[in-house]
C-alpha cells in the first residue's frame, strides 16, 4: 500500500543532538565519580535503559541521582544551545516531502528540550504534529509512541512509514507493526538494524525510496 504518512524520530534523524546528550550524561555522572564509556552508553540506549543505572549500581541514592539528573538536563540544554545541531539537507527534504505526505515527529525527548531545539520552527512548520515523551504511556522501545502517532493521523499501519536512526526507535516501530526505514548515523552505527524494512544513507534518499515503495 502506498505510504501517506511519515513518522520521524527527532534526535539523529532531523537534528544532530545525540552526541550532546551523551556528553551531558558523561559530565553529570563524572561528578559522582562514575565513568560512562561510549560502548556502555550505546548498549544502554539500544535496549531503552538510561545511564543512571551505573550510578545506582555504584550505590548512589535515588535522591542524589534525581538531583544530578537536573544538572544533566542543564548541561544538555547548554550544549544544544551553543553548538550547531543542523543536519545538512534536512529542510530541503522536508519541504519536498510536505508536498505529498502528512508528517509528524515522534520523539523520546522532553517537551522542554524539544521546544528549545526547534525554537526557530524551521523544521516543525512542515509537521502536522509533534509528540514528546510526556504525551504517551511508555517510551521507545515500546510501541506506544508510534501507535500514538498513527492514531493522530487516523491512519492504518500500512499507510505509515517510520524514519529512525536507533535500535530502540526501530524496535518501537517494529513492535507497533509499522514499517521502518533506518537512516545511517555514525553515532548509532553499532546498533542492530536487522528488523528494518529499509535502510538509507542520508535523509535525502528518503524521497527516492518513497517513490519505489
Amino acid at each position: 500500500m502506498k505510504k501517506k504518512y511519515l513518522l520521524f524520530d527527532n534526535d539523529g534523524v532531523l537534528v544532530e543532538t545525540e552526541p550532546y546528550y551523551y556528553e551531558a550524561n558523561v559530565k553529570a555522572l563524572a561528578e559522582f565519580g562514575v565513568e560512562l564509556d561510549f560502548d556502555t552508553y550505546m548498549e544502554i540506549m539500544a535496549r531503552g535503559g538510561n545511564a543512571w543505572e551505573l550510578a545506582l549500581n555504584a550505590g548512589i541514592t535515588k535522591e542524589a541521582i534525581d538531583a544530578k539528573c537536573e544538572r544533566r538536563d542543564i548541561y544538555y540544554r547548554e550544549f544544544i544551545s551553543t553548538n550547531n545541531i543542523e543536519i545538512k539537507g534536512v529542510l530541503d527534504v522536508l519541504k519536498e516531502l510536505s508536498k505529498h505526505y502528512e508528517m509528524g515527529i515522534v520523539t523520546t525527548s522532553r517537551r522542554v528540550d524539544f521546544d528549545l531545539i526547534h525554537h526557530s520552527g524551521h523544521i516543525t512548520k512542515y509537521m502536522d504534529f509533534t509528540l514528546c515523551v510526556e504525551e504517551y504511556a511508555r517510551s521507545k522501545p515500546y510501541p506506544d509512541p508510534y501507535l500514538a502517532g498513527m492514531k493522530k493521523f487516523g491512519a492504518s499501519k500500512e499507510e505509515c512509514l517510520v524514519i529512525e536512526d536507533s535500535e530502540r526507535g526501530l524496535s518501537a516501530a517494529f513492535n507497533a507493526g509499522i514499517e521502518c526505514t533506518v537512516v545511517a548515523n555514525e553515532f548509532t552505527a553499532t546498533h542492530d538494524f536487522s528488523k528494518a524494512s529499509y535502510k538509507i544513507k542520508t535523509l535525502k534518499d528518503l524521497v527516492s525510496l518513497l517513490e519505489k515503495i
